[in-house]
């Protein structure tokens, strides 16, 4: 397939998707009952996940400077601040392309090479991945029950632990391949673990590495609180159980995977983790609208100023 081909479909399939996954999401609930609501939710909790949200950003862009300082950059806070909002806002147009923006603006900006910058994104993803696995995994153990006797009631036991072992046995025999075969794509896979592994690694031997982890572990904390202050905010929510909000707060990170900052499959994400706990569709519907939204403007507020203020504050430097 033509090259241009390929990036056209990269950008405007997840897009398509996007829409459609907004109007089935609509098809469910309508747009009144959304706005009804919004009307009756409590603006203290919504506000309170915003602001929360904004610490996470400011979080990961502190963040950021720990891992350029011993490659001999100290970039301004407010670049990095600004880099890191112009990214996701970018990143609701184009799919990934906000990261390569990131390291464009440092470039332009503060000097640092496009790929030593790029690198450390890369390495940050990693760190994120990590805790995120991480969750997945604290949220099984303490869900281990409620999600066990929900598989066993809605599917045969021995087509789960025959799946189970399906995947085991997929997984070595993945891993084996991997290892063994000196295929194109064995070799970018094997790139890729080892990139994953040394990524990882390479946090602890970083000058600030405490600093760092504490940063990583409050970015995310903060992610988790401001998907559960919000919930808040929805009366029908209202005593909802600690593990609706991990798996709701699991599946919906997932879905903005999906497509562009999880346009549409937002809302269904939630309403597919909260519906496993027999929550009612419309709240659930209603909550991953409210929650979407009032994150996705705080972003393209600050995303806009940024790429506006940019220049402006490096004007200086622009001159030079």
């Amino acid at each position: 397939m033509n090259q241009s081909i390929k990036k056209t479909l990269k950008i405007i399939l997840p897009l398509l998707l996007g829409v459609f996954l907004v109007w089935y999401s609509l098809q469910n609930v309508p747009l009144e009952i959304i706005f009804e609501y919004w009307n009756k939710a409590d603006k203290f909790w919504v506000f309170l996940g915003v602001f929360l949200g904004l610490l996470s950003h400011l979080s990961r862009a502190y963040r950021w400077r720990f891992q350029l300082e011993p490659l001999g950059y100290d970039i301004k806070f407010g670049n990095s601040v600004m880099a890191v909002f112009a990214t996701y806002l970018i990143n609701y147009t184009i799919p990934r392309a906000g990261e390569v923006a990131r390291a464009s603006i440092l470039t332009n900006y503060e000097g640092v090479p496009f790929e030593k910058g790029f690198g450390t994104i890369v390495s940050e993803r990693i760190a994120d991945l990590l805790v995120m696995f991480s969750i997945i995994l604290i949220t099984l153990f303490l869900q281990f029950d409620f999600i066990y006797g929900f598989f066993i009631e809605k599917f045969n036991p021995v087509k789960i632990v025959s799946a189970l072992v399906a995947v085991t046995i997929l997984i070595i025999a993945f891993f084996r391949f991997i290892k063994k075969s000196k295929s194109k794509f064995a070799l970018k896979a094997r790139s890729f673990i080892n990139g994953l592994i040394e990524g990882a690694l390479s946090v602890f031997k970083m000058k600030k590495k405490w600093a760092f982890i504490f940063h990583t572990l409050f970015i995310w904390a903060m992610y988790l609180l401001m998907f559960y202050v919000t919930s808040l905010a929805i009366q029908d929510l209202e005593g909802i159980s600690s593990g609706a909000i991990l798996i709701g707060f699991i599946s919906a990170s997932f879905s903005i995977a999906a497509t562009n900052g999880g346009i549409g499959s937002y809302p269904i994400a939630v309403f597919a983790a909260f519906a496993i706990f027999g929550i009612e569709k419309d709240p659930s519907y209603a909550f991953g609208w409210i929650m979407w939204a009032s994150q996705t403007l705080m972003i393209i507020i600050f995303g806009g100023l940024s790429l506006i203020y940019l220049p402006i504050y490096n004007r200086n430097k622009t001159k030079d």
